[in-house]
């Protein structure tokens, strides 16, 4: 399959650009259900389509990034105790493509136990099933880089997993100092080698990057029969 990312952001037809987001936005705009909770491995659901996971700490916005890609206000719901969701949820897209709600990680109140497990559980699902194309590592623009970050895109290397980060947030930081991050992690980006070469530059509440999301994500889904 080629790198459907790389071939949207490689596009300089205005025509084509059009077409790629025309795509993203009808698939995005389809039915979209929550199928499976899974919290061991041993639950997952069948491989039958291709899928992108979403990665990232508790309260980085991986809710409200799957719920304004939908379109839908509470398709993919938030915790209301950071870290109280251990579970990866599947939901359907139409029937092309398989998104994947992974567990926030990096809460400090989790107990070590907690922690090892998450990590465990998310390096065997990770390196265990071929139809996962690729991880979307949410950031939030407007803190600094932590440690457990850092720590996941080196499980994201050893599980061979291509994986994108995306900042969150990015309405409420200012322009220089977002040039600013902008640069520091693509320059952190290009030390992992299974980290994409871009990032992807959100934010939920402003409706910033997600048509660009859409149109990327939809070159990896399933054909229209």
């Amino acid at each position: 399959m080629p790198d459907a990312v790389h071939s949207f952001r490689e596009l300089k037809d205005e025509s084509q650009i059009a077409a790629a987001l025309e795509e993203g936005r009808l698939l995005f705009a389809g039915s979209c259900e929550f199928i499976f909770g899974a919290q061991k491995l041993g639950q997952l659901p069948p491989q039958t389509l291709p899928e992108i996971a979403f990665a990232g700490r508790s309260n980085v916005g991986k809710s409200s990034l799957i719920n304004a890609l939908t379109g839908r206000k509470a398709l993919a719901r938030a915790s209301s105790e950071p870290g109280r969701t251990k579970q990866l949820n599947f939901f359907n897209l139409a029937d092309r493509l398989m998104l994947v709600d992974m567990p926030g990680y990096g809460y400090a109140k989790a107990a070590k136990s907690v922690k090892e497990d998450w990590q465990e559980m998310m390096f065997d699902y990770l390196r265990g099933r071929p139809e996962l194309k690729r991880v979307l590592l949410l950031l939030d623009a407007r803190i600094e880089l932590k440690q457990t970050d850092i720590d996941v895109m080196k499980l994201l290397d050893r599980a061979a997993v291509s994986f994108q980060i995306v900042l969150t947030k990015c309405d409420a930081v200012k322009p220089q100092a977002m040039a600013r991050k902008q640069e520091a992690m693509q320059a952190i980006a290009a030390k992992h080698p299974a980290a994409c070469p871009f990032l992807s530059l959100t934010s939920s509440e402003a409706g910033e990057g997600i048509e660009a999301l859409r149109a990327e994500l939809a070159g990896f889904a399933l054909p229209t029969s």
